[in-house]
């Protein structure tokens, strides 16, 4: 389990007056999945088109380059704005097999100032049952507070 205040403060240090969605997505990429060795590929999927998502900055193996809102824990969480915390993704109605190694998932929607949704944070792992509702918590006042959501 990371050290989610060190984390946050960590990231607040390195994004400090930065604006530019990319860089912020880049470095926040970077410092989650350094921070716990339960996170084999992190990483944005970003909205650019209607109802169609674009692979963003990532750390780990080749993702997906383009998931419709329509399918996949990627979609869902797009389509619904609501976290989706996947235990076992065999179990995930429509679950899109980027990685064949992918367990678990953890993808929350990243949502800007009024109420925009950006895209969402992906994370993966090859261990079942990797993530907990602390995790989707925390990491979701992390891209809050980075993204500037109100």
């Amino acid at each position: 389990m990371p050290d989610y205040a060190d984390l946050a403060a960590r990231i607040r240090a390195l994004t400090h007056g930065e604006t530019d969605e990319v860089a912020l997505m880049a470095t926040l990429a970077c410092e989650i999945h350094h921070s716990d060795a339960r996170f084999d590929w992190t990483g944005f999927y970003r909205v650019t088109a209607p109802e169609m998502l674009k692979i963003g900055p990532y750390q780990g193996g080749h993702g997906c380059l383009a998931i419709p809102f329509s399918r996949g824990v990627c979609g869902a969480a797009a389509r619904t704005r609501q976290t989706q915390l996947v235990p076992d993704v065999e179990a995930f109605p429509g679950h899109i097999a980027c990685a064949s190694s992918t367990r678990s998932e953890l993808v929350i929607p990243v949502i800007g100032p009024g109420g925009r949704l950006i895209g969402v944070l992906d994370i993966d792992s090859d261990r079942p049952e990797a993530f907990t509702q602390d995790d989707a918590d925390r990491l979701q006042e992390i891209l809050d507070a980075t993204f500037g959501r109100d």
